[in-house]
């Protein structure tokens, strides 16, 4: 997950109230402001969230997705909204991945990717740390920039793997985990919050999160229904296993998480030319075609090349009329390749356009300098289309798919 990287020169838009309790609250209103855009958005439900955080220069969707919808099951919970470190997770992810990538002699991914079963897997393995004790940031710069220290990982695990004395020797790990203490600072063995003195362990044992109360959930017909399935994406370091369940019961986690307040983290293709970053939403354009023209606009239609009539396409200033996704569909995208493991998010609300379309509403963590401080607006046929999956608490899972899976 996390294929590219966004610089920072966005568009500014209208605000989203920050409360002093240190999370966002969200009153169900229209997006006025959106009407530049062609689209005017109407919140239903929106969950409590914490602040929109920025990844910057660095492939860490996976972790930015996972902290949030941590951060905001605390809330659900009752707890006070949290501030998490997403570095902590990643370094410890990359003395995994290291470990990994030498027992196969380099024939497995080592990349700054990861995926929606990373951050339970560090929760519960290694802990968690606080913002404030950990912020990851030791090598010079304000925010996360990562091409150096990606870099430098992996030219290192390279020359490990190249065997040059015949055996490996004893230090190349301790050499590798001091590169991360070089760029990302010492884990502390002891920090202290609210006058507690706490280790990684014990602090996220604090806070009441449990790895096996969240489940990943996919949906390919390439894999038996209802039963358990490695998701062959690269990032997917760990071989986590995945629920897999039709398109249309995935649909249905999701509508029932919002519904009952629950957080996800959405793993899904955003390379598609109607998403629509800067300007807040997530569509998928049915395609137009010679039949769809009438007179003078048919005779521009035809003179145009390939490629302008698929700028054409995308040239969107309001609701379109969207393809109609089936399984079959969804799964063809998959297996060509147009569908791909690109970034991760966090599914946070529900709303409308001023046509009545529905909508997923999306935190991201590209900054806030974007039309809704960045948040997205996603539809449903982009979600049926191009999700790779989610994670989601159990508790929300919708009985009926809840006992197809217990069956199994």
């Amino acid at each position: 997950m996390e294929k590219r990287l966004i610089a920072a020169a966005l568009t500014a838009g209208m605000g989203i109230s920050l409360m002093a309790s240190g999370f966002n609250n969200f009153d169900v209103k229209e997006n006025a402001e959106a009407d530049s855009t062609g689209f005017t958005f109407t919140d239903i439900k929106v969950i409590p969230t914490t602040p929109v955080k920025d990844q910057n220069k660095s492939g860490t969707c996976w972790c930015f997705a996972g902290t949030s919808m941590f951060e905001d099951e605390i809330v659900r919970r009752g707890g006070k909204p949290l501030d998490l470190s997403e570095m902590f997770t990643v370094r410890q992810c990359y003395i995994d991945k290291a470990d990994r990538y030498v027992r196969m002699y380099g024939a497995t991914n080592f990349a700054a990717g990861g995926s929606i079963a990373d951050v339970p897997y560090v929760w519960e393995r290694y802990g968690a740390l606080p913002e404030s004790a950990y912020p990851g940031l030791g090598y010079g710069e304000e925010k996360h920039v990562h091409g150096e220290l990606d870099a430098v990982l992996k030219a290192y695990l390279d020359a490990v793997i190249r065997r040059s004395d015949k055996r490996l020797s004893t230090a190349w790990r301790k050499g590798f985990e001091a590169i991360l203490d070089a760029y990302l600072g010492e884990v502390p063995e002891t920090f202290t919050v609210d006058g507690k003195t706490y280790t990684p362990k014990s602090y996220a044992e604090s806070l009441g999160l449990k790895k096996d109360d969240y489940v990943a959930v996919t949906s390919f017909t390439h894999q038996p229904f209802y039963e358990p399935m490695v998701l062959e994406v690269a990032d997917n370091w760990l071989w986590a296993s995945y629920e897999n369940v039709p398109m249309d019961e995935l649909k249905a986690i999701v509508d029932n998480a919002m519904e009952k307040g629950y957080p996800i983290v959405w793993a899904a293709d955003v390379s598609e030319g109607g998403f629509k970053w800067t300007k807040g939403y997530a569509v998928m354009p049915k395609e137009r075609t010679a039949a769809d023209m009438e007179g003078t606009e048919l005779s521009r239609w035809v003179k145009l090349s390939d490629k302008e009539r698929q700028e054409k396409q995308f040239d969107i200033n309001g609701p379109v009329e969207e393809i109609e996704v089936t399984q079959e569909s969804r799964q063809a995208m998959f297996d060509r390749q147009e569908t791909t493991d690109d970034h991760g998010m966090e599914i946070v609300g529900t709303a409308t356009d001023q046509e009545g379309n529905r909508y997923y509403k999306v935190k991201n963590s590209w900054d806030t300098n974007q039309i809704y401080d960045g948040f997205f607006y996603v539809s449903e046929p982009y979600f049926l289309s191009k999700t790779l999956s989610i994670l989601v608490h159990k508790d929300a899972l919708p009985s009926s798919v809840k006992k197809k899976l217990e069956k199994k």
